[in-house]
Order: structure tokens, then C-alpha cells, then sequence
């Protein structure tokens, strides 16, 4: 594992300094494997499975949205429906993923999109003092307070998470 932005996504890197959190670029972290889903990207960082906080994109009647949760839970589909008031929810394909945030599925980042699009922040995100996210790429990611995440990202606060029968 190496620290620099070096790995991060140019995009990313970029939303950073706009966003004037500069001194991040010094604490992402490029694993040599990738780290696709929160369990190997808990398991390269050496942290809870519930401090990786996942950027999943959905379609609320076809409009792109971006749920924030943390990598322990999946997200209650019919909660994040009645949140945004929609009709149907649904998982989008890989390519309009790519085209709405300019990242692939497995490095997209919490904020750095192409668009703007509503985002949605499961409240158990701030069961911790710091989560890691995605920093553009399958191999990056980067460690922040998740209320400076939350804010950063545009995100509304919800309860979404799916609940164990």
C-alpha cells in the first residue's frame, strides 16, 4: 500500500482542490489489488467492514441518484423510493454509471462527479469517527469524518438501510 495522489483519479484529484480539501490528496491510499467491494477494501485497510462507506448509484424513475451507506448494510430499495417519492427504483447498468459519475462501478467516489446528482447519506455512516471511500479508482481510497463526507457530497441524511427480518 502507497500514500499520494499519484493513484487517484484526475477527476477526483481535481474535486478535491475545488472543494479546498487539498491536503486529502496526501491521504489516499493505492492498494497494489483491487479493492472493489467494501469487504477487500475493509480487508486492505485494516478497519471495520462498517467504515467503508459505498457510493452506489440507482434510478429513481430513470433520474440517477447516489445512496451513501456503509459497506456492513445493503440499501433497502423501497426505502430510498419513498424517500425520493418515486415510482420505481432500480439498479442502472454499468455504462450509465460511468456516464453519470465519469467513474467506473467499484472506484466511484463519494463526490468528483461529471453531474450533479441527488445523494442520499444512510445515517449509520455516523456510527464512526472516520469512513474510507472510494477515490475514483478500484485501487484508491481516501479516509474523512463522515459528516464532512455527507456535506461535501451534497448528501440529505436518511435511514435507507436495509433491516434484518
Amino acid at each position: 500500500m502507497t500514500t499520494s495522489d499519484a493513484g487517484a483519479h484526475p477527476r477526483f484529484a481535481e474535486a478535491l482542490d475545488a472543494l479546498g480539501l487539498s491536503e486529502l490528496r496526501g491521504r489516499i491510499r493505492r492498494f497494489p489489488d483491487a479493492t472493489r467491494t467494501a469487504a477487500e477494501a475493509a480487508a486492505a485497510i485494516g478497519c471495520e467492514l462498517s467504515q467503508i462507506c459505498k457510493s452506489l448509484v440507482f434510478a429513481a424513475d430513470g433520474v440517477p441518484v447516489l445512496v451513501l451507506m456503509d459497506g456492513a448494510s445493503r440499501v433497502d430499495v423501497e426505502l430510498v423510493r419513498q424517500e425520493l417519492g418515486a415510482g420505481q427504483v432500480t439498479r442502472p447498468r454499468a455504462d450509465v454509471v460511468r456516464e453519470t459519475t465519469g467513474y467506473a462501478i467499484g472506484g466511484v467516489p463519494p463526490f468528483g462527479h461529471r453531474s450533479r446528482t441527488r445523494v442520499l447519506a444512510d445515517r449509520s455512516l455516523l456510527d464512526h469517527d472516520v469512513v474510507w471511500a472510494a477515490a475514483g479508482t478500484p485501487y484508491t481510497v481516501f479516509p474523512m469524518a463522515p459528516k464532512d463526507l455527507i456535506a461535501h457530497a451534497g448528501g440529505t441524511l436518511v435511514d435507507v438501510r436495509e433491516r434484518a427480518a
